[in-house]
């Protein structure tokens, strides 16, 4: 990045202050995923005037832009040349004033940034099938917590040695610096797409879902609620065809297809604002992570599976302990991502190991606690 950009050289500006002074800074973007994390704290640092693509090579499927460059203005750019963003990352958008009481109108209305998709480091229905945000970014710019712009990684997949900072930057919150510019691997749109629906229950889907991933089938995303199955596989003609006579199931209508798949990944979908609907009486909405093969849940809620298994999203008043326990005890994870009462911590405990990692990371990156403290873990 030119050092001498009067945008980047405001940013810089304002956390050398902000270190000087004492005082922190909420790092934020579009807004469009406040609700996610702990509440943040600080004064509003905005990102949105440092826009631009200023590198696309669609012949490398490499394209690098800035933190405030809109989300959906950059897959317009990759879409002209039958390119995309395959994990799907989440807009959430003018539907998230609903997703939690720190979203206020106006960041609803400005939508999802890239430094934003990077940061929170969500992705959509294919995570399972293509990977996850970070798994696509090759090199990044930061400023850091002493007004320090660093550089690390490239533009090439083995630009990377040592310790791979760029995508350590996904999923921090911005607790660890603002991710300014960031190189992005990028694929071409798949030939062809088909949606399955079956009706099956709960039981029958994992099993049937475990046996499918074993075989050499483009599956591309999965959903199921309800006692429905949805599958999306996507790929070469003659993959796709393939797989639709392999799995059978009803061949669901191509517009209806992609509204849901996108209300799956912006959490419009009826699952959600059912969800939604219960939160503000009181319930809370959890993400689950668990193997792919872990078994069906005895849990109290309204339950919706993706990613093969992978991911659960349960819409429960079930305590936290107990929702964080049946999860542990499948080996997995329990996120609380939407609830009007976040006490019992939004991100799992930490084991004494992994929290030290944490702070050395904060105190190397942030030594001065200025960015989103509290974001993740409170006190870090």
């Amino acid at each position: 990045m030119n050092p001498n950009d009067p945008e980047l050289q405001g940013l810089v500006d304002r956390v050398q202050a902000a270190r000087a002074n004492g005082t922190t800074l909420c790092i934020r973007g579009g807004g469009s995923k406040a609700f996610y994390g702990e509440a943040a704290v600080g004064e509003v640092l905005d990102t949105r005037a440092l826009q631009g693509t200023p590198s696309y090579e669609p012949t490398e499927l490499v394209v690098t832009t800035r933190c405030g460059t809109p989300l959906a203005e950059l897959e317009a750019l990759l879409a002209t040349k039958g390119q995309c963003l395959p994990f799907e990352p989440p807009h959430f958008g003018a539907t998230s004033t609903h997703l939690g009481k720190h979203v206020g109108k106006q960041a609803a209305e400005c939508g999802a940034t890239v430094g934003g998709m990077v940061a929170a480091g969500l992705a959509g229905p294919s995570r399972a099938a293509v990977g996850s945000v970070r798994d696509y970014v090759l090199g990044a710019t930061m400023l850091n917590g002493r007004g320090e712009v660093l550089t690390f990684g490239g533009q090439v997949m083995k630009n990377v040695a040592g310790y791979d900072v760029s995508r350590l930057l996904a999923g921090s919150l911005g607790t660890l610096g603002v991710v300014l510019e960031v190189s992005l691997k990028v694929l071409p749109l798949a030939p062809a797409t088909l949606t399955l629906a079956l009706e099956m229950d709960e039981a029958s889907a994992l099993m049937r879902l475990n046996a499918w991933g074993g075989q050499p089938l483009p599956l591309n995303a999965s959903a199921w609620w309800n006692g429905s199955l949805l599958l999306r596989v996507s790929g070469a003609v003659a993959a796709v065809q393939a797989a639709r006579s392999r799995i059978g199931g009803e061949v669901v209508d191509v517009d209806a297809a992609a509204a849901f798949w996108n209300g799956i990944r912006n959490q419009h979908d009826e699952y959600f604002v059912k969800a939604r609907a219960a939160v503000q009486a009181g319930a809370a909405l959890w993400r689950l992570s668990v193997p792919q093969t872990a078994p069906p849940f005895a849990l109290g809620g309204d339950l919706l599976i993706e990613w093969g298994g992978a991911q659960r999203w349960l819409c429960s008043t079930l305590p936290a302990s107990a929702v964080r326990e049946a999860t542990a005890g499948v080996g997995g994870h329990a996120t609380l991502f939407i609830a009007q009462d976040k006490s019992a911590g939004v991100f799992a405990p930490l084991s004494a190991p992994l929290a030290r990692i944490h702070r050395e990371l904060k105190a190397s990156f942030d030594p001065a606690g200025v960015f989103n403290p509290g974001r993740i873990y409170p006190g870090l």
